[in-house]
């Protein structure tokens, strides 16, 4: 028989009794669990509220939350989803089903880019058009500025007394840093093809006439997102003809880029009704003459979702940007034009 080495017989009984003595303190040893997850494009219908009868209609509950902007979120080991391709292929979903009666957009965010807000908008009007299906939204935390814009689509807007709505205006943002740089020692430099293709650089001061150009461009969606709040709202605030109005220090109406309280808002016009979500599914099956219909969530194969308030892959609003998961972003906003809710930096 071959002789046991003592340092064998010595590590065996050391590993025996920290074992036991792990167990004993009601502590088991470390493990990770690594689930699959399905890389998948496809989307799973999941009822989370049983209808009535033998084929009963649908309310589909689709998602405004979060940072409203075209790019993917998520990152090492989690799911990616881009927002914008998400809502409109739960919206073709929707269009496609004739047991599908009605939408109900469930709205949790301060806003996002120019572009992503008006092609949301557009995405539900056509939506309308084409299925003559109502569209119902709740504003939950907050439905500000881009969200406030893509819920303007709606049919009627549900929001609870303390939500916070509104946010009608545009906001241009960049960091200057030359001052820095020549502190250090160091230049930036950029060779272009005209004089204002490097404008609102942050590596130097924004001249007279790149500050008209910008603000022209602010004053055009500006006024675009009036019209739109104009046009599918009943705001009792008569409009102004000149937009500097809204630019006076003692302004402080619906298009000061303000926000409101959910039952100021209902005064002002901006939000039809107060309620919960269930008041909005409520309404939804109202229009639609379904009151028998079941709700449904459009989800990806992984995740889970249990209830109308189920969370979603995206993250919801939070009470400052630099909070939020910003698309490639590590708490800054990347340059660029937005109808966006920016309580403090």
């Amino acid at each position: 028989m071959r002789a046991i080495d003592s340092r064998l017989i010595h590590g065996g009984w050391w590993f025996a009794l920290t074992t036991m003595l792990t167990l004993a303190c009601g502590c088991g040893t470390p493990s990770f669990l690594v689930t699959p997850v399905a890389n998948s494009n496809t989307l799973d219908e999941q009822v989370v509220e049983a209808g009535t009868g033998f084929f009963p209609k649908k309310i589909a509950i689709i998602e405004v939350e979060g940072m409203l902007a075209n790019a993917k979120t998520g990152g090492l080991l989690q799911a990616t989803e881009n927002p914008m391709s998400l809502f409109a292929q739960q919206l073709e979903r929707a269009q496609s089903d004739p047991s599908v009666s009605a939408v109900v957009l469930r709205v949790n965010s301060p806003g996002g880019t120019v572009t992503s807000s008006d092609a949301m908008y557009e995405l539900i009007k056509r939506f309308k058009e084409k299925t003559h299906k109502p569209v119902v939204a709740s504003i939950q935390e907050v439905g500000a500025s881009g969200a406030f814009y893509v819920s303007c689509a709606a049919d009627k807007i549900v929001a609870q007394p303390t939500s916070i709505v509104g946010s009608v205006g545009v906001i241009f943002e960049s960091m200057e840093f030359s001052g820095t740089l020549g502190k250090i020692g160091a230049k930036a430099w950029s060779i272009t093809s005209g004089s204002l293709k490097d404008m609102g650089s942050p590596f130097k001061p924004l001249g007279d006439q790149e500050r008209s150009v910008m603000q022209q461009m602010v004053d055009e969606y500006f006024t675009r997102f009036i019209n739109i709040v104009r046009t599918n709202r009943n705001v009792k605030e008569a409009p102004a003809k000149d937009l500097m109005f809204y630019k006076q220090p003692d302004y402080a109406g619906v298009y000061s880029g303000r926000v409101f309280s959910g039952q100021t808002a209902q005064k002002l016009g901006l939000v039809d009704r107060l309620g919960l979500l269930s008041d909005a599914i409520d309404l939804a099956k109202e229009l639609s003459h379904s009151k028998g219909a079941s709700v449904i969530l459009y989800k990806r194969p992984y995740g889970y979702s249990g209830s109308i308030y189920a969370s979603s892959e995206i993250p919801p609003a939070k009470a400052s940007i630099t909070q939020l998961n910003l698309p490639g972003v590590n708490g800054l906003i990347p340059t660029g034009f937005y109808y966006l809710w920016q309580p403090g930096l």
